[in-house]
C-alpha cells in the first residue's frame, strides 16, 4: 500500500509558515517542515511559490477540543500567533470557530463533544473538498478503511487511527488558488497499482486523483 506522509503546501514564508503551525500543533518543525505527532501524525511541509488568495483551499485542518474551554484556549492561541477570524457563511449556531492562518488558510477550530473527531487526536482531520470517487480511490490507495460513506461524502482513517480525511462530496468547486497536495511513499509497482485505481501520471514523480488532485509520489 501507499503510505500517506502528509500534505504541502504554497507559502509566501515558508518558514514563518511552519512556525506558525509547529506552535499551534505543538509539534517539532525543521525549517519549513512540522514534523508528524504521535497519532499517528502526518507532516505538513511548505514550500516557496504561493499565489494570492482568489477562493477558499481544496483543503483545510480541523483541530479538536478534548474539554469544554479548549476551543477557546485554542483560538486565543492562534490568535496570539497571528490568526484572524475567517467570515465564510457560517451561521451563530455553529459550534465550530473558522480561521486563518497567517498566509489566509482556511482552519476550523472544533467544539468539545465533536463525536465524529472523538478519539483522533488534537489534528483531527483534513477536510477536503471532493467526490465519493476520489474518497473510495484514497480508501483502495492507502488501505484506509471508509468510516463515513454517506451523502456522497466520504471519510477515511489509518487502522492505526488519528487524523481523519474527508471529501465533502459535491458540488466540487472549480480547481484554482493555492497548491496543497497530498504527499505518499510508494514503490514502483504500486504506483502503478495507483494508477490502475484511478490515478493519472502527471509530472514526474506526481500523480493526479481521479478528482484531478495533484499528488506527490517518493519512493518507498
Amino acid at each position: 500500500m501507499a503510505r500517506l506522509l502528509g500534505v504541502s503546501v504554497d507559502a509566501h514564508d515558508p518558514d514563518a509558515q511552519a512556525a506558525f503551525w509547529g506552535d499551534l500543533l505543538g509539534r517539532p518543525t525543521d525549517g519549513p517542515v512540522v514534523r508528524g505527532g504521535d497519532e499517528p501524525g502526518l507532516e505538513l511541509r511548505f514550500e516557496p511559490g504561493a499565489t494570492e488568495k482568489t477562493q477558499p483551499n481544496w483543503m483545510h485542518l480541523h483541530l479538536t477540543s478534548a474539554r469544554p474551554g479548549d476551543q477557546e484556549r485554542t483560538v486565543e492561541h492562534a490568535l496570539g500567533l497571528g490568526a484572524t477570524h475567517l467570515d465564510v457563511g457560517q451561521t451563530p449556531d455553529e459550534g465550530h470557530v473558522v480561521l486563518a492562518d497567517p498566509e489566509g488558510n482556511e482552519l476550523c477550530m472544533i467544539e468539545a463533544g465533536n463525536r465524529f473527531l472523538a478519539g483522533t487526536g488534537f489534528l483531527g482531520e483534513l477536510a477536503c473538498d471532493g467526490t465519493r470517487a476520489v474518497g473510495v480511490f484514497w480508501s483502495e490507495a492507502l488501505g484506509w478503511p471508509l468510516n463515513w460513506d454517506q451523502d456522497e461524502e466520504t471519510s477515511i482513517q489509518s487502522p492505526l487511527g488519528g487524523t481523519k480525511v474527508s471529501w465533502g462530496g459535491p458540488p466540487v468547486a472549480p480547481k484554482g488558488g493555492r497548491r496543497m497536495r497530498f504527499r505518499v511513499a510508494a514503490t514502483e509497482s504500486e504506483v502503478e497499482r495507483l494508477v490502475a485505481l484511478g490515478a493519472r501520471r502527471q509530472d514526474p514523480g506526481v500523480l493526479a486523483d481521479p478528482d484531478g488532485n495533484e499528488f506527490v509520489v517518493r519512493p518507498d
